[in-house]
């Protein structure tokens, strides 16, 4: 027997959450953030509709990447594990730390397995070691500078002490690329406050290439700098030559402030001078910088799960509210009966607060605080 509602969401007498992945946007972030809640809280879920909003609907490669590391880190029992289903079934077990090797198998973003898995990760019972291969700059995807300059000095603020090493880049179409990253276990995760993100302290930025020559590198720097002196800001660049299976180019930068840190990137590819990598990247941040926001819009969308297991109110303002962030909270809900305040249309400036439920325990132990009757009550409403 089964408990029906209009929003797409059904539980099951033995309490198997059902999620519709052609919610909002319809793509792979309600995958991501559902399996992580699952592994946390040690409750089995089922997807339906994967991506169904994607020209290729679906499982995919990264998607799939998943899937099998959060499976291997609970020991669940999944159905619908392959290329192309629609349909997932996921039990998870016990979440358990230590060395793994999570292999994207094509230049799918790192990143994004990344982010699935640390959640969980750092409610396992001991350190956790990965080495993760596939691409580290890629499209659609958080760079890996992003990683480590941006998002995990933010959430060390919380509580989740992680480290994120870059061995060998992955661009697209090869990937190729490898990371080693290292997960600290904790007992709670600590709100955070972002309301105000204090003054400016530095601007860096980091302008690599990979397989091609060391002028284009610095022929975006040089372009960086420029747009920057020219709006009255000085910038800290750093010129990398990276090794890689196939050629490419980024740039990447970031803001650091008392109370927050923003991170913008852009991507070389054939016949893109690279003047116009840097203006794209320069750009963002300094459109960034012109308003007043603590975070852009995809750090809103990445904190959103740990707020919502923080202990506490969490706050923060956005640059821009998307669609991914919208989907994310509609995604925790279904899972979490929290208070979300969320003010600001789609695409503007925007505030959200997030009444975390405080989450201290592993897996099972937060299984229980999942099952309680607070939660209980959500999932059959």
């Amino acid at each position: 027997m089964s408990h029906n509602s209009e929003d797409g969401v059904s539980v099951t007498a033995n309490s198997v959450l059902r999620i519709d992945g052609s919610y909002g946007e319809g793509g792979g972030q309600i995958l991501r953030t559902a399996l992580a809640l699952s592994a946390v809280l040690g409750r089995p879920v089922e997807l339906i509709k994967i991506r169904a909003g994607r020209k290729r609907t679906g499982l995919q490669p990264q998607h799939l990447s998943c899937v099998k590391a959060l499976a291997e880190t609970t020991g669940a029992e999944v159905h619908g594990a392959e290329i192309g289903s629609s349909r997932l079934h996921f039990v998870p077990g016990p979440i358990t730390g230590g060395a793994r090797r999570l292999d994207v198998g094509t230049a799918g973003a790192v990143s994004l397995v990344f982010h699935a898995i640390l959640t969980p990760l750092a409610f396992a019972d001991q350190p956790s070691a990965l080495v993760l291969t596939g691409g580290t700059h890629v499209p659609w995807s958080p760079s890996a500078p992003y990683i480590s300059e941006v998002f995990l000095p933010m959430v060390e603020r919380m509580g989740l002490t992680a480290t994120w090493q870059v061995r060998r880049g992955g661009f697209y179409p090869k990937g190729g690329g490898e990371v080693r990253a290292v997960v600290q276990p904790l007992t709670r995760l600590s709100s955070i406050d972002l309301t105000h993100r204090g003054a400016l302290l530095a601007i860096r930025g980091i302008s690599a290439v990979a397989g091609l020559s060391r002028g284009i590198a610095e022929r975006q720097a040089d372009r960086v700098r420029c747009r920057l002196a020219d709006a009255g800001h000085k910038i800290d660049i750093e010129i990398a030559e990276l090794n890689a299976a196939c050629p490419g180019d980024s740039v990447f930068l970031w803001a650091e402030f008392e109370q927050a840190r923003a991170g913008f990137g852009a991507l070389g590819e054939r016949g893109k001078p690279a003047e116009r990598v840097a203006d794209e990247a320069a750009d963002a941040l300094l459109d960034f910088l012109a308003g007043d926001a603590a975070t852009e819009s995809h750090l809103a969308d990445q904190l959103a799960v740990l707020m919502a297991l923080a202990n506490g109110r969490s706050v923060l303002t956005t640059a821009r509210v998307s669609q991914h962030l919208l989907t994310n909270l509609w995604t925790i809900q279904q899972f979490l009966p929290i208070g979300v305040s969320l003010e600001g249309r789609l695409g503007e400036p925007g505030r959200l607060s997030i009444d975390g439920v405080g989450l201290k325990t592993s897996s099972w132990g937060a299984m229980a605080a999942a099952r309680s009757p607070a939660c209980a009550s959500h999932a059959d409403r």
